[in-house]
């Protein structure tokens, strides 16, 4: 079910457009699939109907659904799904999943010496967080965000998508990753809440992050459940 707009998540009507951008991504909704009526889907969402035609407009301007007058909503899965968290490549195993995240810390840190190079400050913010795929924990992230781009993040106003709260609040807009995948442990910071315990095999995401102009702004590692989720790409 959808949170609230609390501080640092998105508006309601934007988590039901990116859960149904990532399920007609996922494969979940198909091509040509007729949504349930309107009435019926926003009492399912516990959303009121005007913030369910809201977030269908955010749909049909990406091109992914076709309102038919007196016929109903249906998906057109042609279009290029491309959401607020278009490079969360995280699903469920059943496929899709609407990302939140809890904030377990923030810290501006000497740049340790294990980390790639990346950036021009010493420094760098640590943001380590729990992340969930409608409301199940599978992912520990650790994001090390270059310390040029800010002298302090408040933890009040990051937002659970990372790239849109750099967009809004740093003037950086991350435009171009590469990630690799392997096998990796659970840290010692895990929280229980995350399932695995400390040490356990899971697997392990390593990405560095490129502004709009081409340098490295981020490096940051992911550990996932594999029992839970899936790291998915999809090439068109």
């Amino acid at each position: 079910m959808p949170r609230t707009n609390a501080s640092g998540s998105l508006p309601v009507y934007l988590q039901i457009s990116e859960m149904l951008i990532r399920d007609i991504g996922s494969g979940r909704l198909r091509d040509g699939e007729r949504l349930p009526p309107e009435r019926d889907m926003a009492a399912s969402l516990s959303i009121s109907v005007g913030t369910l035609r809201k977030s269908l407009a955010e749909l049909e301007k990406q091109g992914l659904l076709e309102r038919v007058h007196g016929s109903g909503n249906y998906v057109r899965a042609s279009g290029n799904p491309s959401g607020v968290y278009a490079f969360f490549r995280i699903e469920l195993v059943e496929g899709g999943g609407l990302p939140t995240a809890t904030i377990l810390s923030i810290d501006r840190l000497p740049k340790p010496d294990d980390l790639p190079a990346f950036g021009v400050s010493p420094d760098a913010h640590r943001i380590r967080r729990l992340r969930f795929l409608s409301g199940t924990p599978v992912v520990l992230e650790e994001i090390w965000l270059d310390g040029s781009y800010a002298e302090v993040l408040s933890r009040d106003e990051v937002s659970e998508s990372l790239y849109l709260y750099y967009h809004h609040a740093l003037n950086l807009w991350i435009t171009h990753v590469e990630d690799r995948v392997g096998v990796g442990t659970v840290p010692d910071w895990a929280p229980g809440a995350f399932g695995p315990p400390v040490g356990a095999s899971c697997g392990l995401i390593e990405r560095i992050s490129r502004a709009q102009d081409g340098t490295s702004a981020e490096f940051s590692r992911n550990w996932f459940d594999a029992e839970k989720a899936r790291y998915i790409t999809r090439m068109k």
